[in-house]
């Protein structure tokens, strides 16, 4: 850099030659340089998976709200939930795709492991949704009787007003509680050596 004199002949500090001296004094302006402050800046929590996660639930969980044993379903949400049941994969697959291209940006743009943990545990809730909705609950919450065991009607533990279906053949009488029926919903059975089929 070319130096400057006043009319005595004394060199002149320019204001660069400070700047650089202070520069060199103070290199990083107490502490941290622009571009190392901006790389340690966090993004927010993953918020966005919050409602990513109430779709995919919401999916799954209706449907066995409205369609559990004992619970009385009106026409419209009973049609509602066979609605859900049609078009839930398509759903729950939309949810589990957003839910890990987030997942993919979130951990590339975060810094901190502790936030990316948790983007994680949503992302994998989420896909756990996906997968279970793809079990058939109702399969497993009502499978046939195919061994009713049976007592005494003296011995039964019935209370009065409890509801029973009764069969009667070649002298024998059968009665099935609708307390049993609303689980199994068929009873394989023999009556007077009958096989027969009780439903509900």
């Amino acid at each position: 850099m070319p130096a400057f004199y006043d009319l005595s002949g004394r060199p002149i500090e320019t204001g660069f030659a400070g700047a650089e001296r202070k520069e060199k004094k103070n290199p990083d302006h107490g502490g941290n340089s622009l571009m190392e402050r901006s790389s340690r800046r966090t993004v927010a929590d993953p918020w966005f998976l919050i409602p990513i996660a109430l779709v995919s639930f919401t999916a799954l969980a209706y449907p066995i709200y409205v369609i559990r044993p004992f619970r009385h379903q009106g026409p419209r949400e009973l049609a509602a939930a066979l609605e859900v049941i049609q078009i839930r994969p398509p759903i729950e697959l939309v949810c589990a795709i957003c839910a890990l291209l987030g997942l993919f940006w979130y951990w590339r743009v975060q810094p901190l492991d502790s936030r990316r943990r948790l983007a994680a545990a949503g992302a994998f809730l989420v896909c756990t949704f996906a997968v279970l909705s793809r079990v058939n609950i109702f399969e497993m919450m009502f499978h046939p009787d195919t061994h009713p065991l049976f007592v005494p009607i003296e011995q039964a533990k019935v209370d009065p007003d409890d509801m029973v279906m009764a069969v009667k053949l070649g002298g024998m009488a059968h009665a099935y509680p609708i307390r049993s029926m609303g689980y199994h919903h068929i009873i394989n059975d023999v009556v007077g050596q009958e096989p027969i089929v009780a439903t509900y």
